[in-house]
């Protein structure tokens, strides 16, 4: 499967954006989403993964009740709805897919996208 993250760009402390991940390939809605992100000069942490059927939903501790990962399984898209942006949220968003469950753990993850920037400003 062959990942393709877009909606970032820039956005003031406080503000929301919308991400967006199309996959192409066959059997999209088998596969566990998730969205990952890299700072500057730091590692690539898990942010948000949704299982195939949407069943359940996985969030880090730091956007928690920010953040709202969903997917259109007809669409082959996985979305990130990011509000209350803040400083801390500025990295390189990218999407994963994992046949399973998902995990927090990036290298688990097979297929990879390239990502999108977020630059959130205070």
């Amino acid at each position: 499967v062959q990942l393709q993250a877009s909606g970032g760009g820039l956005v003031q402390a406080g503000g929301s954006l919308r991400l967006s991940c199309a996959a192409s390939g066959r059997a999209f809605s088998r596969y566990a989403m998730g969205w990952f992100r890299q700072a500057p000069g730091k590692e690539r942490e898990f942010v948000a993964a949704i299982t195939w059927n949407s069943i359940a939903t996985y969030y880090a501790d730091s956007v928690k009740g920010r953040f709202t990962i969903s997917r259109d399984n007809a669409k082959n898209t996985v979305f990130l709805q990011m509000n209350s942006l803040n400083a801390e949220d500025t990295a390189v968003y990218f999407c994963a897919a994992r046949f399973g469950e998902p995990k927090n753990a990036p290298p688990v993850w097979g297929y990879w996208g390239k990502g999108t920037l977020v630059t959130v400003s205070s």
